[in-house]
């Protein structure tokens, strides 16, 4: 993801997550965080057909990632995407050396849960009202040593024509 990258997703954010869609700030913050040697985030989007229809994001500190947010247009549901998305960050987390990968996922998003499950992610716990200001809980997954994950199930190349860029 690039500073350009941020109108776009700007506005698949509020579609996707009306109630609590990050700010410009946020995204801003974390790009800024992105490059060079001592970068601690990992920040990918894919676009298809010209258009931007997913972006997904990585926090690393102290050997623990943190998938900060994974989105997919829901015209892309089904198609792969999510895991594709998914699948590069486990492997930035590698590249960061992280020894774990934490996430929070709305309690009533049982779709996505089941996508992090597949990658062996486990519940850890749950976040009361976590998700504001719908007062949404969430629930906390782990995915121990990343590194070991296999990633051979996941489609490899572009999916129906997606190409993703860092």
């Amino acid at each position: 993801m690039r500073w350009w990258d941020i109108e776009p997703v700007l506005r698949l954010e509020v579609e996707l997550f009306p109630d609590d869609a990050w700010s410009p700030g946020m995204f801003w913050s974390e790009l800024a965080h992105a490059r060079g040697p001592a970068a601690t985030r990992h920040y990918v989007v894919a676009e298809a057909g010209g258009r931007l229809v997913g972006y997904a994001g990585l926090a690393a500190v102290d050997r623990t990632g943190d998938v900060q947010t994974i989105a997919a247009a829901r015209d892309h549901w089904g198609t792969g995407l999510g895991a594709r998305l998914l699948t590069d960050l486990i492997t930035a987390a590698t590249a960061f050396e992280c020894r774990e990968v934490l996430l929070e996922v709305r309690i009533d998003n049982l779709r996505a849960q089941r996508l992090y499950e597949r990658f062996g992610f486990e519940p850890i716990g749950i976040r009361k009202g976590y998700y504001q200001p719908g007062n949404v809980d969430a629930l906390v997954m782990r995915l121990t040593d990343p590194a070991s994950v296999s990633l051979s199930s996941v489609p490899a190349g572009p999916v129906q024509g997606t190409k993703t860029h860092g």
